[in-house]
């Protein structure tokens, strides 16, 4: 799922192409992907974008008279930018925001269907959408410490809540417990105030750098190739490689569509956390430390 670096990325793009152009037509390919029918999606079309914004891990199109269409991409969605003249890309295409200078093309791979379209009046319905979640990169190290510790869940848990913390998610959560060298599974209220400073450093160093490469890779073209596994990640999808820290193998707990990649030299003193599906299987054969994985 693009999260907060993917998103900040694709909602500069727009801003240099959308805003100020009108909104001609909106194509619906799918007719799945639009969640509501009030106002009908027709009164979007011949109003200007005013803006372009971040809602969570949302991109938000603010149109004249107070209409916004929110586009939520969940795990598989994705924005191209065409030409004019430029064709939908085949089957995958859920819908198309055309503008004078182009169309913006909303697609998703896989068959789940999960991406949506909503389109929304007035500020008060527009932050009905909103989980509430801390702007990590907008609040002090005493509100994050706050708000992590608010309840008492597992720090991985905690960072991708959408209600304690917007736009994190899988991928960059096990980026930043890494750079942080703590567990995924430690307890937030059991945290020590340097651990929390730990998380709250952490978090602010992996979005913002992860910003600033995708933003150099696209440079004025449109971010492509958006993905939650890239080469220059330290543990997520890095299941078995060496960690560029220490060396040893990364480890996984996976748990329904989701995993949790860790290297447990730096994150767990050498522990290897109990994927349930695997040590199950293994039973006592499960190795419990790093070193026991010969």
């Amino acid at each position: 799922m693009p999260e907060l670096p993917d998103i900040t990325v694709y909602v500069e793009a727009l801003e240099r192409r959308i805003v100020g152009q009108r909104l001609d037509r909106v194509r619906l390919v799918s007719a799945f992907v639009l969640r509501t029918a009030v106002p009908p999606i027709a009164a979007a079309e011949g109003r200007r974008v005013t803006s372009v914004r971040r809602l969570g891990k949302r991109v938000v199109l603010a149109l004249e008279g107070g209409l916004y269409v929110v586009l939520h991409l969940m795990v598989a969605g994705r924005l191209r930018w065409l030409g004019p003249h430029d064709r939908l890309p085949g089957r995958i295409t859920l819908a198309a925001l055309d503008f004078p200078t182009g169309s913006l093309a909303f697609t998703e791979a896989g068959t789940k269907k999960r991406a949506s379209i909503h389109l929304v009046e007035g500020d008060a319905a527009l932050a009905a959408m909103d989980p509430g979640g801390l702007e990590p990169l907008a609040v002090n190290a005493e509100a994050f410490a706050a708000r992590l510790t608010t309840e008492n869940h597992t720090l991985k848990r905690a960072l991708t809540d959408p209600r304690l913390f917007s736009g994190i998610g899988n991928a960059y959560s096990d980026e930043i417990l890494h750079r942080a060298r703590l567990s995924p599974l430690a307890l937030t209220q059991k945290l020590s105030p340097e651990e929390v400073s730990r998380v709250y450093g952490a978090t602010v160093e992996v979005l913002t750098e992860w910003a600033a490469r995708l933003r150099a890779q696209a440079g004025e073209a449109f971010p492509e190739g958006v993905t939650a596994f890239r080469p220059e990640m330290a543990v997520h999808g890095k299941f078995g490689k060496p960690c560029p820290v220490c060396g040893a193998p990364v480890q996984r707990i996976v748990y329904a569509e989701n995993e949790t990649n860790y290297c447990p030299r730096c994150q767990t003193g050498g522990v290897v956390l109990a994927d349930r599906a695997l040590s199950r299987l293994l039973h006592k054969s499960w190795p419990r430390n790093i070193d026991e994985q010969g």
